[in-house]
């Protein structure tokens, strides 16, 4: 068996030329451009360029971007005052604090100043409490998690009374994956650290949702033959030569790396039915999902 693979870059685009046409429209008819606020705290260079991205998606789709960067030793008091600012202002629509924050400040108590209507990242504790709760729902899912169930839908993988198996328990990810697979009438179990016999428990499921940041930790071995496979793992590790020794780069002179996820790909796509790359899987979803919840604040605030 050789599994069907599953285009997030493909099924991403869908996402976003819909966004783009209702921007369009919206605009069209008079009403608001959608913004967007960004927030950067410091200069690391992975945060940046996810940034940086997310402002690059803003433009292609007709919305607004408002970057703001600020100094990694920024306090407490000011970063919370730069967050108010955002909530009051009516042109901004929807508020992202780039994450990690430095150690020094509460990014709990940061992301709970953020209005709930400007909550596009879904992680506003009230949010999150929606999405938990029977017969409510939140008014913005987090975009990583609300992107795996797009692609198991897209790619046609029943979800009702399927065995789904959520490998990490981060409030980002695991958590509200899992509730979104049990909205969805699947039977969930979420594997982390200290659960015995993880292989075992994976074999068991029909749908498998890898997040536990471990560079391909899931063998192919572990799989239930025909499962479903959404990988959001994003990990560097060594590129290698054929003897085993590592790929210098001529440019810089260090040892070369790629990209894998959580999965073992090589050896899972031999068993699974169904499965997402590493490029080019869950993480184009992540920005489509994001612009796709900027209209839906737009909307909702100015509708």
């Amino acid at each position: 068996m050789t599994a069907q693979i599953i285009d997030g870059t493909a099924i991403a685009q869908k996402v976003r030329d819909e966004v783009k046409a209702k921007v369009a429209a919206r605009i069209a008819a008079g009403k608001s451009q959608p913004g967007l606020a960004t927030v950067l705290v410091g200069d690391r260079v992975d945060s940046a360029a996810y940034v940086g991205m997310k402002q690059k998606a803003c433009a292609e789709l007709g919305m607004t971007s408002y970057h703001h960067p600020v100094p990694a030793d920024i306090s407490q008091e000011d970063l919370e005052k730069l967050i108010k600012e955002l909530n009051a202002d009516p042109k901004v629509n929807g508020i992202l604090v780039q994450l990690p924050l430095p150690s020094h400040l509460d990014e709990e108590r940061v992301l709970q100043l953020i209005s709930i209507e400007k909550d596009v990242d879904g992680f506003s504790p009230i949010n999150l409490g929606r999405l938990a709760q029977k017969g409510r729902e939140p008014l913005f899912v987090p975009c990583t998690p609300f992107g795996c169930i797009y692609l198991l839908k897209e790619a046609g993988v029943t979800i009702k009374g399927a065995n789904a198996v959520v490998l990490g328990r981060s409030n980002i990810v695991g958590m509200p994956a899992a509730l979104l697979l049990v909205k969805e009438d699947a039977t969930v179990t979420v594997v982390h650290s200290r659960t015995k016999d993880i292989p075992g428990v994976l074999r068991q499921a029909d749908i498998v949702i890898a997040a536990i940041g471990r560079a391909e930790m899931v063998r192919g071995d572990w799989l239930k033959p025909g499962a479903a496979v959404i990988d959001v793992g994003i990990n560097g590790i060594p590129m290698l030569n054929p003897d085993g020794t590592p790929v210098i780069s001529q440019k810089t002179g260090k040892p070369r790396q790629k990209l894998v996820g959580d999965v073992n790909y090589e050896e899972a796509k031999e068993v699974a039915g169904f499965i997402t790359p590493v490029p080019g899987g869950v993480g184009p979803m992540t920005i489509a999902m994001l612009m796709n919840n900027t209209l839906r604040a737009a909307e909702i605030q100015q509708p």
